[in-house]
């Protein structure tokens, strides 16, 4: 047995063996054994996908949709059951696991605390990340449609957890549901026109992807791309995502942002790149676009928001949008002829799914340990928890600079390669491409910046400064298992930002694997360049330097006030007295200045509340002022949509009254109109 097939099958053992198990221990136990079933299980999906990855070997032409397979033509009726794990399923599949290993640790503590860990949440846990491993190793569209739906029933669960909580959680379930489940019809009627021309296998659709009338393979790409864009959170179909990240349990939208969503990346790489051949240049110039608007449209929602899981939420669509950029990109070369470049685009892209899984994890992690800590996740509530809560204080830290796209962060070298990719690409042919181009970067420039601002505001003031309610004050750190599990996901991101050759050779190799190039980067132990290509970066240098000077700064300043005596003064106020928590900024004023540039695009609604004295309207007792920064395209997109289905329903019930004779008159109608049509039909 080789090592992919040991690997996948412990995992999914373990995961069945775990579900059954958390149904029949006591509750005491239940989270021991949801939580660290669903760690093991996560231990044995990095095996599997670090052994596929491995078969990508010198990132030559055949090692994707080669590898460990395995048929079971029984299990399911008409087309089977076939799961293979080649090296792109292979890196889905290892970040899957990866995530799932922090997330069971972190999940031990914290259903001990309160959460709802009933037998059906604690049996779904480990049956959601195996749903996960399933969905990259399915080998035919009946295997990919049932592991699809699996996933998608198994989180829905997962995200109605908590569903006692309040009425908010049941209305992102049902977004959330229905948003799910739009996007899969549009998979659904993809395929079953794709496998009409084709054939069920994924072997078939490759062989016979050229017989596929133009337009009908553009139209299956347009609707796999609406239902793995819904997957993804891309923008317009991002609704559900905002709405169910935050409300499921912290450990539950770790694995939905970090592993999840990825799925639907991985859904346009595969049939896109590689069952389809590439396709039209169009096809990219769409997932390009796509990807962009939402990395903008993501970064400016989070940068915005004062709910520290919606922010994270809004984060992971700006992500997923810059990943798409890559993939667009990688498309567009690869349509252009040139292999090397197209590898290099998705050797970014698929970097950046993986640095956004480490950073992404621990972020949601240690929101979650807030939450736990102060049942609130508001920001403008929050502050002063570095004193309080030191060990989240840090790992928050880390996960935020990692996102934030600065040097020695994961995110920079991921976003480094993309610029490269995206400024080497202006020499490709084509009007629309070097228009686009441009713009891609500028795009890709601008939420960089504004991901500096969004998590500098995120962390200084939800964790800096005085404490700004008593829920604040007396907050205190969590169980210890929480602290391991974010531990984990934070030494992932130190390790990606650091030393990313570790991970990079075997990401190119992938990434040439799926248009038959050389491998686009060279990673040398200091160095990481470009083959082919001008530019290198050496993120271990970088981190020497950094260090040197901290350390250079620090001994220079203790040497000056080393010969000075120390005095202990208070600290100049302004003659204002001592500051106050009142004093400070919050998550929404720190935003202001950026509200005020991008005005015209996210139209905040402002509420002005003036309370007077009752002895005379001209003496001002309060004011109170909120700003909402609504979701434009929601509202103008959802909202017309909602209220025409509200009068759909309202005209449904006018019509059914439960006259029996009134349904016999629509029968007689009905009848009578069919005769019409066949007479017109056969005339």
């Amino acid at each position: 047995m080789s090592t992919v097939a040991a690997g996948l099958a412990a995992a999914l053992g373990t995961a069945v063996v775990t579900a059954l198990v958390a149904l029949v221990v006591p509750r005491r136990g239940r989270a021991v054994v949801s939580g660290g079933g669903t760690a093991l299980t996560g231990v044995a999906a990095v095996v599997a996908g670090l052994a596929a990855i491995r078969g990508a070997g010198d990132g030559l032409a055949g090692s994707v949709g080669r590898g460990w397979s395995l048929e079971l033509p029984g299990l399911l009726p008409l087309s089977g059951m076939g799961l293979v794990v080649d090296p792109l399923g292979g890196v889905f599949i290892g970040v899957v696991g990866a995530v799932a290993v922090s997330a069971g640790v972190y999940a031990v503590g914290y259903t001990r605390r309160g959460v709802d860990s009933s037998r059906t949440v604690s049996m779904m846990l480990p049956l959601f990340v195996a749903s996960m491993l399933l969905v990259p190793a399915a080998a035919g569209i009946g295997a990919f449609l049932v592991c699809w739906e699996f996933m998608a029933v198994t989180s829905l669960l997962l995200v109605l957890a908590e569903h006692r909580r309040g009425e908010q959680v049941a209305s992102a379930g049902r977004w959330y549901a229905v948003m799910t489940h739009l996007g899969f019809v549009a998979i659904l009627l993809a395929l079953v026109v794709l496998g009409s021309l084709t054939g069920d296998g994924f072997a078939q659709i490759r062989e016979q992807a050229g017989q596929v009338p133009t337009p009908l393979s553009g139209l299956v790409f347009v609707l796999l791309l609406v239902g793995f864009g819904s997957k993804a959170g891309i923008v317009p179909l991002h609704a559900w995502l905002p709405r169910a990240h935050p409300e499921a349990p912290s450990h539950v939208s770790a694995l939905m942002s970090a592993a999840m969503v990825t799925m639907g990346v991985y859904g346009i790489a595969r049939f896109g790149l590689d069952l389809l051949h590439g396709g039209a240049r169009w096809w990219w110039l769409l997932v390009l676009v796509a990807g962009g608007l939402s990395a903008i449209y993501g970064i400016l929602q989070a940068a915005m928001s004062s709910d520290v899981k919606r922010l994270l939420g809004f984060s992971t669509t700006e992500n997923m949008g810059l990943v798409l950029v890559g993939v667009g990109a990688a498309g567009l070369f690869a349509e252009a002829g040139d292999g090397v470049l197209a590898g290099l685009a998705m050797t970014a892209a698929l970097l950046h799914v993986i640095n956004h899984a480490a950073f992404k994890t621990v972020l949601f992690e240690a929101a979650g340990s807030v939450l736990h800590a102060t049942g609130t996740r508001d920001l403008d509530a929050l502050g002063g928890l570095r004193a309080r809560m030191p060990a989240t204080t840090l790992l928050f830290g880390v996960g935020a600079f990692a996102g934030s796209a600065l040097p020695l962060g994961p995110a920079f070298v991921s976003e480094w390669l993309l610029l490269q990719a995206l400024v080497h690409g202006f020499t490709v042919g084509g009007v629309a491409t070097a228009i686009v181009m441009p713009v891609a970067v500028a795009a890709v420039a601008l939420t960089a910046g504004l991901a500096v601002a969004t998590f500098v505001k995120a962390f200084g003031v939800g964790f800096l400064a005085r404490p700004r309610s008593a829920a604040a004050a007396g907050a205190h750190e969590g169980p210890i298992a929480m602290s391991v599990g974010m531990g984990l996901a934070a030494v992932g991101c130190v390790g990606l930002g650091v030393a990313p050759v570790l991970v990079l050779p075997a990401v190119g190799a992938v990434s040439a694997s799926l248009f038959g190039s050389r491998v686009p980067v060279s990673a040398e132990p200091l160095l990481v360049g470009l083959d082919g290509f001008t530019g290198a970066l050496s993120p271990l240098l970088v981190a020497a330097v950094v260090l040197g000077a901290i350390l250079a700064t620090a001994g220079l300043v203790r040497m000056l006030l080393a010969r000075r005596a120390r005095v202990r003064t208070r600290l100049w106020d302004c003659g204002a007295g001592p500051l106050s928590s009142r004093m400070e900024y919050t998550a929404t004023s720190f935003a202001e200045p950026l509200q005020r540039v991008f005005d015209n695009v996210i139209q905040p609604e402002h509420d002005v509340e003036v309370t007077h004295h009752r002895e005379s309207r001209y003496l001002v007792e309060a004011v109170n002022y909120r700003l909402w920064v609504a979701d434009r395209v929601e509202h103008r997109l959802y909202g017309p949509i909602l209220r025409g289905a509200r009068w759909w329903a309202r005209a449904g019930a006018w019509v059914a009254t439960g006259s029996v004779h009134r349904y016999l008159g629509y029968g007689f109608v009905s009848v009578c109109l069919l005769f019409v049509v066949l007479v017109v039909v056969s005339w």
